[in-house]
């Protein structure tokens, strides 16, 4: 066989796997330049107070009022789990089949213990769990962990808007984006609600496919409904947040809080370890107590994820059962295909 007849290797290979060399070299720096920044924020903080950077964080987490503290993260963590549960079942139900509330329970927390690493491959394990489990179509349940990923930023930002609509006056210069930045995405939001809906561009082949199913079935009122179902767990955030800090020392308060929770949770989606961008945007956001905000920020978030994880080993023999044992689902029905 000639060198020109020899089996060449799929063009796009490279091409992926540099991509994802990129992708980790670049959360590496900001992982890097998030650690720097904390480190000369702390360690400034601990010389203004005549101590080493170990003592005076000891004194820090030493001033905490733990019991408190704990049963406020326990009580918002149990109630995020049922609310996000809620988000998952409705949006299943909306694009792809009529799955029970108490069948999604045992897979949404079982996937906290992968989330724990990455959040997307949690989702993916999902997708698995519910095609293994009760026969949805892989792409399909896809497409619904994508469109929950994809409202995730829309919910976020329309309670950031909210957030500075109330409290502008006393906010950092920055935040007076935020009403540009909405009104951008919701032009954004009614242009891509119209091109799925075929309003436009008809010839478009890419709303077609499958990873996309449930944005061709989506209309606005999906979208206004994921805002509802969703917005208890980050009205919960916000007042739970705003006790924690008090716990913590920090002067803090609901409507002074609103504001900065969304701006915090996006960065909390930056996949860093420890959640270090989430820790960093504590210690910005509020300059004055660097060592509370960076203690407050690493338990918070820390133990949020690891607590449900926690909650994700309680349901992990039942979602085992589930996933390897006999199909439960074979005759739930597949959601017919909305009309426009």
């Amino acid at each position: 066989m000639t060198d020109s007849e020899q089996p060449q290797a799929p063009a796009t290979a490279p091409a992926a796997s540099g991509k994802r060399t990129l992708g980790r070299v670049v959360f590496l720096v900001i992982t890097l330049a998030c650690f720097a920044y904390l480190y000369y924020r702390l360690n400034g903080a601990a010389q203004r107070e005549g101590l080493n950077l170990v003592d005076y964080m000891t004194q820090v987490f030493a001033g905490v009022n733990w019991l408190p503290w704990l049963a406020l993260m326990v009580g918002y963590s149990v109630f995020y789990f049922l609310v996000d549960t809620l988000v998952v079942t409705r949006a299943l139900n909306w694009f792809v089949s009529d799955i029970r509330y108490r069948d999604i329970l045992p897979v949404r927390a079982s996937a906290y213990i992968i989330s724990i690493f990455n959040e997307q491959v949690g989702k993916g394990a999902m997708a698995f769990y519910l095609n293994r489990r009760h026969q949805t179509p892989g792409w399909e349940v896809g497409s619904v962990m994508l469109f929950i990923m994809f409202c995730e930023i829309f919910y976020l930002l329309v309670w950031a808007t909210i957030g500075y609509i109330l409290a502008a006056d006393s906010l950092p210069e920055a935040f007076g984006l935020i009403p540009w930045l909405a009104a951008a995405a919701a032009i954004f939001l009614v242009l891509w609600v119209g091109y799925f809906s075929g309003w436009y561009l008809q010839s478009s082949s890419l709303r077609d496919r499958p990873l996309l199913h449930a944005f061709r079935q989506a209309r606005f009122w999906h979208y206004g409904a994921f805002f509802l179902l969703r917005s208890p767990a980050l009205l919960a955030a916000v007042l739970v947040y705003t006790l924690a800090l008090q716990l913590f020392g920090v002067e803090a308060t609901v409507l002074g809080l609103l504001p900065y929770l969304p701006i915090i949770f996006f960065a909390a989606a930056v996949p860093t370890p420890m959640r270090a961008a989430a820790i960093t945007f504590w210690v910005v956001l509020f300059p004055d107590n660097e060592g509370q905000m960076a203690a407050f920020g690493f338990v918070q978030h820390n133990f949020f994820i690891l607590f449900n994880a926690a909650i994700g080993l309680l349901f992990w023999r039942r979602a085992q059962r589930d996933l390897f044992g006999t199909p439960a689902a074979a005759s739930v029905p597949e959601k017919p295909p909305q009309e426009s």
